[in-house]
Order: C-alpha cells, then structure tokens, then sequence
C-alpha cells in the first residue's frame, strides 16, 4: 500500500554484504519490506513459528541447500545459535562465489525487534559480513499529503495509520503496548515488571521533550535509579524511545549534559496520555513536545547515514532543539515551531554564535518555504525531509 523509502537501502546493502538485519518495532512493517525485496525467488522462514524452526534442527543442512537465493529469517532473536553457523555458510558461499564468479553478498535477510543484546551477538559473530538498516514507522515522504495530520495524530505504525477510525486505531495501539508489556519485555528482560514498565512509559510520556532527572523518575516509580535506568534503555533498545543527547565540546561554555527524552512514535505518546483524536490534541499541554517529536522523527528517519542528532543548550539559555552534525563535522541547526507565524528567540542566535552551523532552518505546520534572514530558512516538514532526502 505504501512504498517505502528504506527498500532501495536495503537493495544497496543487500548488493555489498552477505547479510544485512533488519531493525524496527514490532508491526511497523519489516516482513512486509524484506518479502517485497526478496519474493518471489527468495525464501522466508518465521522462526516464531515451530514448524519453520523444526526446519532449522540442522541449520547448516538446510541453509547449504538454499545458498542460490536470499532466505529472510524472521525474528530471528527465537533462535540465538543461528549466528555461529550462518558465519561458516557465508564464508562457504563466498569461497564459491569466487571460484564459480557467482554472487558473494545478498544471502540473508534477518528480521527482528531492535536489541542491544541482539545487536551485539550478531555483530560479533558476523564482523565483516553483516550490515544494519534500522526501519521506523511511515513518514511524509511516504504517504498522500491527506494523511500527514492522521500521521501525526495516530502515529507511523501503518495498521494505526490507516485504521477505519480514530476509535479503532486508538484500540490498536492499546492492543499493541499492552503485547510489547506483556510479551516482547518478558522475552527480552524476564525479570522487569510490566506494570512497572507501563508506568514508567506513561512517565515518560508526560516528559515528552524534557530534559531528564532520572533521580526524580526513581523516586516517583519507588525504584532505584539503576533499575530506572535499565527501564529506559530497554525501551530504547527497543525503538520506542528516543535519547537525545546534548551536544557538548571543550568550548568551555556550561552546557547542559542530560538527555532529552522522547517516545518516538506520536501515535503511542498520544495513546499513553489518553488523546485519541485531533482536537483532543490540539488542546491538550503536550501538543508542542508532540509536534517537536514528530518532526524530529520525521527528519531523523531521512538523515544521511553517519549523521549524529544531538540538542544544544547552555546554562544562560542558548538553544537549538535539534543539531544535525554530519561526518564531516558540518552542523546543521533546526528550530522547531507549532505556529504558522513562526519567530526565532534570541536564544537561537545566541546558540548559533556558539555553534556556527553552515545550515539554519526553522521548521513550522505551514507549506510555505521562505528566508527569515541572518541565514535562517523558514521550511516546512516535507521540504525539509526532502532536502535532507536529497543529501544521502
């Protein structure tokens, strides 16, 4: 139903490693992706499932068969000794590769819920043989313009998106925190309270935007800081939220050092405050953390790889709500505003002296693109996404 900007990089990687994983939430469409790259001549196996794991008692039987094609492994988290012998296959195939002048890359598609742990095993396993695509939830640049508020309101996860209501979206993202809770946190911390949890994703929910206290946060959930703390880089870990860090050099300026946090899919902050439409939004405190957060998920899901997002804010009040620094070293800042008559505060030229971004752009609701002057580009949320789109 929608196209996805994310296949053409997954055909790229695909073409220069002989694996590549998959990375998102659950439902946010990664099987849907790798079926439309690798069908109809590759294969597909959902390790969830007990007959496509029993295939598997002998992965390297198996596998060895079918190293003409890509096999995608979904969920591949089920089956944590598939790492080990999928190295030996690859190495295999690429040795024949050479030998045959056939293909050396391209043999597997993992698919799985982003985790540090899964993360970790597979890059260390497959070092050199392996690539990342991390894969979030539908952006403007991918759906009609008559769905971006929709977009907003209910979130990038394309069966909230394109529910028949906003009662039925709001239900299926009910159904889905209470599934992650319930299910995908036990299977990655067995030990974590999901009620515990829950509360603990509504808190932050509240914060939207706000800079930390995890010292605060402890207290208000009755737990230690270090368990607060390993809640949050669960959720992290996970995808469902987002740390942003604050910029900081030897500049010798007093910088604020802790992370803003934000729940990435505004669909899910909106369903853990209880705002199940548009006018609801509109009217309640969080819309502009809910607007900032979107548009910064927006912009980040089209970023060029190697791209670092960070905040900036001093100690007297300078600040950029979102620093894009390139590889290169390049910044590039970006204000956000929820008003169709947007204005920049002193605390942004303040920022920018500090910084000295070759790029300033202050992002409003509007569709009007125009300068503002002392360099500053006044854009819209698509013209934005499409020009950092064109800077891959």
């Amino acid at each position: 139903m929608f196209t996805r900007l994310k296949r053409q990089e997954l055909q790229n990687a695909l073409l220069r490693s002989p694996s590549v994983v998959l990375l998102g939430p659950r439902q946010v469409g990664k099987t849907t992706l790798a079926l439309d790259v690798a069908l109809p001549d590759g294969g597909y196996l959902d390790l969830e499932s007990p007959e496509d794991r029993n295939k598997l008692s002998n992965v390297e039987q198996y596998l060895r068969a079918r190293l003409d094609r890509l096999i995608v492994l979904d969920e591949v988290q089920r089956l944590p000794t598939l790492f080990e012998p999928l190295r030996g296959l690859i190495d295999q195939a690429r040795r024949a590769g050479v030998a045959n002048s056939a293909r050396s890359n391209g043999f597997y598609l993992l698919l799985g819920p982003a985790s540090l742990d899964l993360i970790q095993r597979s890059s260390e396993t497959l070092a050199g043989r392996i690539a990342f695509i991390e894969l979030s939830g539908l952006h403007r640049l991918e759906v009609p313009s008559g769905l971006w508020d929709d977009l907003w309101v209910r979130g990038g996860f394309p069966q909230s998106l394109t529910a028949m209501s906003d009662a039925d979206s709001v239900l299926w993202r009910r159904d889905f925190t209470r599934t992650y809770l319930e299910r995908d946190v036990a299977q990655f911390a067995p030990r974590t309270s999901a009620e515990l949890l829950r509360r603990f994703w509504t808190m932050l929910a509240h914060l939207q935007g706000s800079t930390l206290n995890m010292a605060q946060l402890a207290r208000n959930l009755d737990v230690d800081t270090r368990t607060a703390n390993g809640y949050l880089d669960l959720l992290t870990d996970l995808l469902l939220t987002r740390k942003l860090a604050p910029w900081h050099s030897n500049q010798g300026k007093r910088l604020v050092k802790s992370h803003r946090v934000y729940i990435r899919d505004t669909g899910l902050l909106h369903s853990l405050l209880g705002i199940t439409d548009m006018d609801a939004l509109l009217s309640h405190p969080i819309v502009g953390a809910s607007w900032e957060g979107h548009v910064i998920e927006s912009l980040l899901a089209v970023a060029p790889d190697g791209t670092q997002p960070s905040f900036y804010r001093s100690n007297a009040g300078a600040e950029i709500d979102l620093l894009l620094t390139w590889p290169n070293g390049e910044h590039w800042a970006i204000e956000i505003k929820r008003s169709t008559t947007p204005k920049v505060e002193r605390g942004f030229y303040s920022a920018c002296e500090d910084i000295q971004p070759s790029q300033k752009w202050l992002i409003y609701p509007g569709t009007e693109c125009y300068p503002l002057g002392d360099g500053i580009e006044v854009m819209s949320v698509h013209a934005a996404m499409q020009a950092l789109d064109a800077a891959r």
